[in-house]
């Protein structure tokens, strides 16, 4: 069976040149998580930073910009 969200994304504000943590949680622990924004795949590097513990699944969004949101 395909893990759900536990707990979806909630809506969060941040100011520009800030930092974010969008968080979620899953029915199964480690579950195979990809972030997108629309339809682009986000991949760690300086911008973002992907987290995972157990159910939990983490994206980190530095230096924020207006096209983030």
């Amino acid at each position: 069976l395909p893990a759900l969200f536990k707990q979806e994304l909630q809506d969060t504000e941040a100011g520009e040149g800030g930092t974010v943590t969008l968080r979620c949680e899953l029915t199964k622990p480690k579950a195979p998580v990809e972030w997108r924004k629309g339809d682009v795949t986000l991949y760690p590097g300086l911008k973002y930073e992907m987290k995972q513990q157990g159910c939990a699944a983490e994206l980190v969004i530095y230096d924020l910009e207006p096209d983030d949101s």
